[in-house]
C-alpha cells in the first residue's frame, strides 16, 4: 500500500535541482593588469597560482607566455601546465590554447596569459577572451593578464601617446565585468632597466621596442591611465549606487556612425564618457541615398565600426532618410537624447563648402537643447584615404552605363522632335522649353544616379539653342535675354533632376521600412495567433526562407540532448542539408551552451557553413535559429532585422513556454490538492470503522464469559462488516495507484461492457446478498476502450453505493446504453436520493463536517472521488441526479474512440 502521508520532498529532485544550479554556476575572472609589458603580471599570476595550489585547489596552466624568462620558467615549478594545441599556419607552427581539453579537463582554476590575443586561424573562437568565456560559462575560475592599451576604448588615447597602432583589443564589458582586478605596477625608470638587462624582450628586439613605444615618457603616461582605471574599478566597487543618480539617469549619449575613418574614434570617446556617467548610450547609422553607391571598403568600414560600438555596450539603430541632419534630429527628439557626438564632416577647400552648412551646423540649429559634441579625425594621417574617398563617389556619379545613356538619348529626341511639331504650328518658345525641361525630369526618373539628369540638363540647353534661336542650327544666341533664358533653363533643368532623384531616394526608402514594418506586423500577428508549438517553430521557419532566401534551421532543444531540428530549404538557396550534418549542430550546441551568436560572419566558429542566433529570455536560450550562408554571410542590415525579429520570436517562444509551465503547475496544483484531500478522506473514513472495531473486540474480550450469544454474535457480525469495510476502501486505494503520476493516464483496451458490468455484479451479490438489481445492456455488442480493473472498481463502488442508500427490498437497476460516439454507464436506486447539502461535495474525498447531513453515517466516503478519477482519466465525465419518483441516479460515459474526449 502507498504510503500517502509522507510528504518529504524528492531526494533525487534535490539533487538535480543541486546538478542544474552547480551546471549554471559560472567560474570568476581574475584580472593582473598592467600597463606595459615586463611589468610582472605573468610573475605575479604563477605566483598566486601557487599559492592557491597549496591551499589544495586544483589549478592547472592552460597557457602562458614564458618569453624565454627564467624567473617565469622557474616559478612554474611543480604547476600542472595543459600542452599547447599546434597549429599550422602558413607553413609554421603556431602554439596556441588547447580550449577543448581545458573544459574536458575541468580544473577549479586555469591560468590563460595575455587576454588580448588573437587566435590563429582555424581555432574555434577569434580571440582569445572569447576562449575564456567559455571557460568562465563551464563554471571554471580563470587567472588572466593584460596591458591598459589592449582596452578597446583607449585603443586611440594609446595610438596618439604611443604612435603605434594596437590591433589587439578586448571589449571593455570584459574587464568591467570581471569578479577581481590586480593592478601590478612598478617605476617606469625600474622597467627599463629590465629591459636593457633583457629580461623582458630578445635582445634584437629590446632596442626597436626602446626607441619606439617603451619611452620613458610613454611609459609614464601608460602608467598614469592604468592607474586611472583601477582607481575608477575601485570607487565604483566601493560605491552601491552612484553620485548624482538623479543627473546620471537623465543623461543618454548618442554617437553617430559612418564609413568616415573618425567614427572608431568617436565611438570609443563616447563608450568612455558613458562609463564615467553610467549613462546608457545609442551609436546611429543613418543609409541615404548615397548608401548603395559606397564601395567595398567603405562598407567593411561601417559594418567594423557598428561591430566596434555592439562590442562596447551600445544600442545599435539603423535609420533611412535622405537629410542626415534631419534624420538624427527627429531621433534624438524622439529618444530623449542629451549628448550627440559626431566626427568632423569635412574640411572646407572647396567653394560650395563655404555656402552648404555641414552636418554638425544642422545638428546645432536643429537641436538648441542638446549638446554637441565634435571629435576631429586625424586629417594627417587620413588626408589620402578622404581624398580617396572624394574622387570614388565622383567617379560612381560619373559612372557611365550604355543602357541609361541610350535612354537619355531617345528621351532627348523626342523632346526635340515634340519641339519641332510646336514650333511648326508657331507655339510659343516657352513652351518648348518646358518639353525640355519636363524630359530632363523623365530622364532623371528614369536612370540611375545625378549624372544623367546634370547631362540632360545641359543637352536640352544645347539642343534649344541649335535648333530654336535665331540664327537656326548654331550655337550662336544673338537676341537679347536668350543668354539668361539659358542660364534660368539650366537651373530649373539641374534643380527638377536633383529634385526627382532625391523624390525617388525617399520613395525607395520608404518602400524598404514599409517592407520591413509589414513584415514585423505580419510576424508579429501569425505568431500571436498559433497556438501550437510546433506550428510556431514552422512558421518561424518559413518566414525565414521567405525573407532572407536562405535555408534554415530551428532548434527548439539542445541538439546535444534532444533531435529537435526543424529544417526548411530555399529555393533561391543551393543545397543546405549540411545544416543538419554533426558539425553544424556542434555549433548550435556552442550557441545554446554560451548564448552567443556563431558561425559564418562571426568571431566563433567561423568555418560554420551557417549563421546561428539564439533566442535569449530571462538569461534562458529558448531556441536556436541557424540560416544558411552558402551563398554569402549576412550583411549588418540583415543581422539588425534578423534581431529585430528574433525579438517577436523570444515573446512567441516565452509565451508558449508560459503557458505549458502554467498547465504543468495547474496538474501539480490538481494532483497536490487530490492528495490531500485523499489523505483527509482516509483520515476521516477510517475513523469510525477502526472505532467500531475497537469498541466490539473490547466489549468481547472483556465480557465476553458474561455475554449472551446474540450479543456476541450481533458484535462479530459489526467487526466483519468494518472489516469489508476496510478491505473494499484499500482496493480504492489500490485502483488510485494503478493511475499514473502526471495527467492521469491509464491503459486502455477494448472491452466488452457487459462483461465489465455482470463482473462487477457478481461480486456485489457476494457482498449484499438477495439484492434485486436488475440490467439492462444493449442488443448488439458494446466495445469500449478502457482499463477493465478500473471501470468495474467504478461499477462496484456505484453499486455498493446504491445498496447502502437505499431501502433492502427495492431494486437497484443498472443499464448500459450507446449515445453517439460514447458509451453510457446508469446507476439508479430506490432511496431517498441525495440530499442539497451533500449535492457540492459528492465527488469530494473530503467533506467538512459543519457541511455534513445529519444522516450521513460515514460520510460519501472516497468511492466517489475515486470513480469520478478514473472516469476523468478516461477522458470521460460523471454526473449525478435525483429521480422526480424518488432514489438517485449516477452516470457516467466513455468515448468509444481512443484519443476521443467528451466536452
Amino acid at each position: 500500500m502507498v504510503d500517502f502521508s509522507d510528504t518529504r520532498p524528492n531526494p533525487d529532485d534535490i539533487l538535480e535541482d543541486l546538478f542544474i544550479k552547480e551546471q549554471n554556476k559560472k567560474g570568476r575572472l581574475e584580472i593582473f593588469f598592467g600597463y606595459a609589458a615586463g611589468v610582472g603580471k605573468t610573475y605575479a599570476m604563477i605566483d598566486d597560482a601557487q599559492e592557491q595550489l597549496r591551499c589544495g585547489v586544483d589549478v592547472l596552466v592552460g597557457y602562458v607566455e614564458e618569453h624565454t624568462r627564467p624567473e617565469t620558467i622557474q616559478i612554474m615549478s611543480g604547476l600542472p601546465t595543459l600542452p599547447p594545441k599546434m597549429v599550422e599556419y602558413r607553413k609554421l607552427q603556431l602554439k596556441e590554447f588547447d580550449l577543448d581539453a581545458a573544459l574536458d579537463r575541468k580544473p577549479e582554476l586555469i591560468l590563460v596569459d595575455e587576454l588580448a590575443h588573437t587566435n590563429a586561424p582555424g581555432m574555434r573562437n577569434k580571440k582569445r577572451y572569447q576562449d575564456i568565456e567559455e571557460l568562465l560559462n563551464a563554471g571554471i575560475d580563470v587567472f588572466t593578464t593584460v596591458n591598459v592599451q589592449h582596452l578597446e576604448s583607449l585603443n586611440d588615447v594609446v595610438q596618439k601617446i604611443t604612435r603605434v597602432g594596437v590591433q589587439e583589443t578586448i571589449p571593455d564589458y570584459v574587464f568591467n565585468q570581471a569578479d577581481k582586478i590586480r593592478l601590478i605596477d612598478i617605476e617606469p625608470d625600474e622597467l627599463l632597466r629590465r629591459f636593457e638587462s633583457g629580461k623582458v624582450y630578445r635582445p634584437e628586439r629590446t632596442q626597436k621596442a626602446l626607441d619606439n613605444f617603451f619611452t620613458r615618457e610613454n611609459l609614464r603616461l601608460l602608467r598614469e591611465i592604468a592607474m586611472r582605471n583601477a582607481a575608477n574599478r575601485i570607487s565604483t566597487d566601493n560605491q552601491n549606487e552612484p553620485r548624482l543618480s538623479k543627473k546620471m539617469a537623465s543623461i543618454r549619449l548618442m554617437v553617430c556612425i559612418s564609413a568616415s575613418p573618425s567614427s572608431a574614434r568617436c565611438i570609443r570617446w563616447t563608450d568612455r564618457t558613458a562609463e564615467a556617467f553610467r549613462a546608457p548610450w545609442t551609436a546611429v547609422y543613418v543609409e541615404d541615398m548615397d548608401s548603395d553607391a559606397m564601395t567595398d571598403d567603405e562598407k567593411n568600414t561601417v559594418r567594423d565600426n557598428l561591430a566596434l560600438a555592439e562590442r562596447l555596450g551600445a544600442e545599435i539603430v539603423t535609420l533611412n532618410g535622405n537629410d542626415v541632419a534631419t534624420v538624427i534630429a527627429e531621433y534624438a527628439k524622439l529618444s530623449g537624447i542629451t549628448n550627440i557626438v559626431i566626427g568632423k564632416s569635412r574640411n572646407k577647400k572647396s567653394l560650395i563648402s563655404y555656402f552648404k552648412a555641414s552636418l554638425e551646423e544642422k545638428l546645432i540649429a536643429m537641436l538648441p537643447s542638446i549638446e554637441i559634441h565634435i571629435i576631429p579625425g586625424n586629417l594627417g594621417k587620413n588626408k589620402s584615404a578622404l581624398y580617396q574617398h572624394r574622387r570614388l563617389r565622383i567617379s560612381r556619379n560619373l559612372f557611365f552605363s550604355w543602357q541609361d545613356g541610350l535612354k537619355t538619348l531617345l528621351i532627348i529626341v523626342a523632346a526635340t522632335f515634340i519641339s519641332l511639331i510646336l514650333q511648326a504650328l508657331n507655339i510659343s518658345d516657352q513652351n518648348i522649353i518646358m518639353v525640355y525641361i519636363l524630359s530632363v525630369l523623365i530622364i532623371s526618373r528614369v536612370t540611375v544616379g545625378y549624372f544623367y539628369g546634370i547631362l540632360a540638363s545641359c543637352l536640352t540647353v544645347l539642343v534649344f539653342n541649335f535648333f530654336f534661336t535665331i540664327p537656326y542650327y548654331t550655337l550662336h544666341a544673338i537676341q537679347e535675354g536668350y543668354p539668361i533664358t539659358f542660364v534660368i533653363m539650366l537651373l530649373v533643368a539641374l534643380i527638377t533632376s536633383a529634385l526627382t532623384v532625391r523624390i525617388k531616394t525617399q520613395a525607395r526608402l520608404a518602400v524598404e521600412r514599409e517592407h520591413r514594418t509589414e513584415v514585423l506586423y505580419e510576424i508579429n500577428k501569425k505568431l500571436l495567433a498559433s497556438r501550437d508549438f510546433e506550428e510556431t517553430i514552422e512558421l518561424i521557419n518559413t518566414y525565414m526562407v521567405k525573407i532572407f532566401g536562405r535555408s534554415a534551421i530551428f532548434y527548439s532543444q539542445d541538439p546535444e540532448d534532444h533531435q529537435s531540428e526543424t529544417f526548411l530549404q530555399s529555393s533561391l538557396d543551393g543545397d543546405a542539408s549540411f545544416l543538419k550534418s554533426e558539425s553544424e549542430r556542434a555549433v548550435a550546441h556552442w550557441v545554446f551552451m554560451n548564448k552567443k551568436c556563431a558561425g559564418a560572419g562571426t568571431d566563433t566558429l567561423m568555418g560554420a557553413g551557417a549563421f546561428y542566433l539564439p533566442i535569449v529570455s530571462q538569461s534562458k536560450v529558448l531556441g536556436v535559429i541557424g540560416l544558411s550562408c552558402a551563398n554569402g554571410v549576412l550583411n549588418q542590415n540583415n543581422r539588425l532585422f534578423l534581431r529585430m525579429i528574433a525579438s517577436q520570436v523570444e515573446m512567441a517562444l516565452e509565451r508558449h513556454y508560459l503557458s505549458n509551465e502554467q498547465r504543468r503547475m495547474l496538474v501539480e496544483s490538481e494532483k497536490e490538492k487530490m492528495r490531500s484531500n485523499l489523505l483527509r478522506g482516509i483520515s476521516h473514513d477510517l475513523r469510525t470503522p477502526l472505532t467500531g472495531i475497537l469498541g466490539a473486540s473490547s466489549a468481547i474480550l472483556e465480557n465476553g464469559s458474561t455475554m449472551d450469544q446474540e450479543t456476541h454474535d450481533t458484535l462479530i457480525a459489526n467487526i466483519r462488516e468494518d472489516s469489508q469495510w476496510l478491505i473494499r476502501m484499500v482496493e480504492n486505494l489500490l485502483s488510485v495507484t494503478r493511475i499514473n503520476e502526471g495527467p492521469m493516464n491509464v491503459t486502455k483496451k477494448p472491452e466488452a461492457a457487459e462483461e465489465i458490468v455482470a463482473e462487477a455484479i457478481s461480486r456485489i451479490r457476494k457482498r449484499f446478498a438477495g439484492r434485486k438489481i436488475k440490467v439492462k445492456v444493449p442488443e448488439v455488442l458494446l466495445i469500449v476502450p478502457m482499463d477493465g480493473t478500473l471501470i468495474e472498481q467504478v461499477m462496484i463502488n456505484l453499486l455498493e453505493n446504491a445498496s447502502k442508500y437505499s431501502p433492502p427490498d427495492s431494486v437497484i437497476a443498472v443499464e448500459v446504453k450507446k449515445s453517439g460516439n460514447e458509451a453510457v454507464f446508469e446507476v439508479s436506486d430506490q432511496g431517498k436520493g441525495i440530499s442539497d447539502q451533500d449535492f457540492p461535495y459528492l465527488f469530494e474525498t473530503y467533506v467538512p463536517d459543519g457541511k455534513r447531513s445529519s444522516d450521513s453515517s460515514r460520510g460519501m466516503g472516497i468511492g466517489l472521488s475515486i470513480c469520478n478519477s478514473i472516469v476523468k482519466a478516461h477522458q470521460g465525465k460523471m454526473e449525478a441526479e435525483n429521480k422526480e419518483q424518488g432514489g438517485a441516479v449516477f452516470r457516467f460515459t466513455l468515448p468509444l474512440q481512443e484519443g476521443q474526449e467528451n466536452g
